[in-house]
């Protein structure tokens, strides 16, 4: 049986980790091409991020700016950290589940469409 549980649910709160971050799950754009946004803000500060982000022609940037901003205001009215010190220090996307539909084709027969989503996370991190 389970022992030594609320010790352990301690230790686990202890050593999560302290940077703030927000994640966004079930987005309709497939990761693969989430990704190709996210690799253009990773590493970068915020203020160039979002700057970035503002001006990318891709279905996945208004989403990836939004959860951004959602977790800038996560750092700074949570954390208490200053803006200016902020960066991207981690950005993925992951796949999320995948909406099965069919298509009608002729002689009674049908095709699969594949309607894929993803969860995006962005953890940000203070410039030491």
């Amino acid at each position: 049986m389970a022992t030594r549980m609320k010790e352990k649910a301690a230790a686990r709160k202890a050593n999560a980790d302290k940077r703030p971050h927000a994640i966004v799950k079930n987005v309709r754009i497939s990761s693969r091409k989430v990704k190709i946004v996210i690799d253009l803000i990773r590493g970068k500060k915020v203020d160039e991020a979002m700057a970035i982000l503002m001006y990318t022609p891709k279905s996945a940037a208004p989403v990836v700016e939004k959860l951004l901003a959602s977790a800038i205001a996560n750092a700074e009215n949570n954390l208490s950290m200053n803006r200016d010190d902020l960066y991207v220090a981690e950005v993925y996307a992951n796949q999320g589940p995948t909406y099965k539909r069919y298509w009608a084709r002729s002689h009674g027969r049908a095709d699969v469409i594949l309607k894929r989503t993803s969860h995006i996370t962005v953890v940000l991190d203070q410039v030491k």
